[in-house]
């Protein structure tokens, strides 16, 4: 591997065109540590692509002129680790290659719902720095994937927005907080403290894990408490908050993943840290239109992730099958009421993917997909008793979390709070073939194609356009069109989504399967 610093523009396009290659990018304003070789390792992970350090102390992020002279620069010592984790090329450019003085460069603004709280509220114009520099490096670079890390949560969300809103077509990947031996999180300032701030960094960071241990136990945080305890050894709090991982607005009850984060001084050193907090597991809500293959994609995505595959369609049909079986007139409140309290549907599972379903004891895991209970469930899944029955019944068992449900009103209705929101769909023609192929192969009878398409139209329309719980997908659901996919290809989509949506940190009791 030829191994090269590139100093300016020019050399980055030459460099370019002769690698050709896709490019994993890695910025960094310099004085390197193990945070850093994390993140190079990570980078150089992939195949078929060269990683791209940078190393740029940025201007326009230093609120502080004297914190902009004071931060630390270790040039010769950066490359050699850089090269030694990995790195192909190290970008070094001055501050005029990037931004230049005719001034033909872009000024981004920082998302200012994510900006404007925590580090933002004390380091004025900061994040519009870090906007605008990764901004200039991305179009310079045009990377395929740029890797950063979680001890910046804050900054990995709001860049993550603005490659968003400003569509750069570019994959965000992230790697967990790295610590040292302490528990301290590596930063490059770290060099530069005193061994009596030492110690202050270390006791704010162990109680903040030591805050997580309490919340994994009893599900509370005692902000007073913390910050008693650290004003009392003289730590000079900037900030000490719960909030939303997500948002990052003040924590309010119910709300699963959370985070508590800080920021103290020590001297004129400002240093941050978090721990993120979770009340339950995660929970993935697929919804989707009949065909589009949610069934399939659960049911591998629950293999790989070990979590519980909780087929809601198959509720639904459990229970229209049992109304017919038992001629219970389901048009007759009273009497369905009634018949609802004696109910009770169970998954008894071979595997976290494999199920059998049984309604007041009958195994009906097959006899619930044939055409007769297709043609009726839509119908009677939009009677509201029915549907309040089963939607308890669905929280209920997603109450302690890990689960993958699937659905037609999963993450706008049963987990509006799901972590994740999946929306399935897939062209008409390509759902009536795949529904062909599986009623074929279950021996059913022959049906004919453009008649299973004109059901599943049917379907569609009266699944959309039931008064109660219509189909329809969540406004922070992401849409993925199965059409051309394999579901394992599908599956493989909504693991890299998954991965970049938890925090790393929590994900690590699942490391194994990711």
């Amino acid at each position: 591997m030829t191994q090269i610093i590139i100093k300016n523009i020019k050399e980055l396009h030459q460099w370019k065109l002769k690698n050709q290659t896709n490019i994993n990018f890695v910025p960094t304003m310099g004085n390197l540590h193990n945070g850093h070789k994390v993140l190079i390792r990570e980078a150089n992970k992939a195949t078929e692509a060269s990683t791209l350090l940078s190393i740029f102390i940025n201007p326009l992020q230093f609120d502080d002129k004297n914190d902009f002279r004071n931060y630390p620069q270790t040039i010769n010592e950066d490359i050699d680790i850089g090269f030694s984790a990995g790195a192909e090329a190290i970008f070094i450019p001055s501050v005029d290659e990037i931004f230049p003085k005719k001034n033909n460069f872009k000024l981004v603004k920082a998302p200012k719902d994510l900006s404007n709280n925590l580090c933002g509220l004390y380091r004025k114009g900061h994040f519009d720095g870090v906007c605008t520099v990764v901004y200039r490096l991305l179009k310079l670079i045009k990377p395929q994937t740029i890797f950063l890390g979680e001890k910046d949560w804050q900054q990995l969300l709001i860049v993550k927005e603005m490659i968003k809103d400003n569509n750069i077509k570019i994959t965000t990947k992230s790697i967990d907080t790295q610590r040292d031996e302490n528990g301290v999180p590596f930063s490059s300032r770290n060099s530069i403290l005193s061994e009596e701030d030492r110690n202050k960094l270390t006791f704010f960071s162990k109680e903040l894990q030591n805050a997580k241990i309490t919340f994994d136990q009893t599900k509370k945080i005692n902000l007073k408490k913390i910050i008693k305890n650290l004003e009392n050894i003289n730590i000079n709090i900037e900030y000490l908050e719960h909030v939303n991982a997500f948002n990052l607005k003040r924590f309010v009850s119910q709300e699963n993943i959370t985070m508590l984060a800080g920021a103290i001084k020590c001297g004129n050193t400002r240093l941050i840290d978090h721990v993120f907090l979770m009340r339950r597991n995660p929970i993935i809500a697929i919804d989707g239109p009949a065909g589009s293959g949610k069934s399939t994609v659960t049911k591998l995505l629950a293999e790989r992730l070990s979590f519980i595959y909780l087929d809601t369609g198959a509720m639904y049909r459990a229970l229209s099958w049992y109304l017919i079986n038992e001629k219970i007139n389901y048009e007759n409140i009273e009497e369905l009421d009634k018949f609802l309290k004696d109910i009770s549907i169970e998954f008894k599972s071979i595997s976290n993917s494999v199920q059998n379903v049984f309604i007041n004891n009958h195994n009906v895991t097959e006899k619930i997909r044939s055409q007769e209970i297709s043609n009726i469930v839509s119908s009677i899944a939009s009677i509201k008793q029915v549907r309040e029955f089963l939607v308890k019944e669905q929280r209920n068992i997603g109450e302690k979390g890990g689960i993958i449900a699937e659905g037609r009103d999963i993450g706008s209705i049963v987990f509006p709070n799901a972590e994740l929101k999946i929306f399935l769909t897939a062209s008409i023609d390509e759902r009536a073939k795949r529904r062909k192929f599986d009623l074929e192969n279950k021996s059913f009878e022959s049906i004919d194609f453009d008649r299973l398409k004109e059901q599943i139209k049917k379907r569609d329309f009266d699944d959309s356009n039931r008064t109660i719980s219509p189909l329809t997908k969540a406004d922070d659901a992401i849409e993925i069109i199965s059409d051309g996919f394999n579901a394992n290809e599908i599956v493989d989509q909504i693991m890299s989504i998954y991965i970049e949506t938890i925090p790393k940190e929590l994900n690590m009791k699942f490391k194994n399967n990711l």
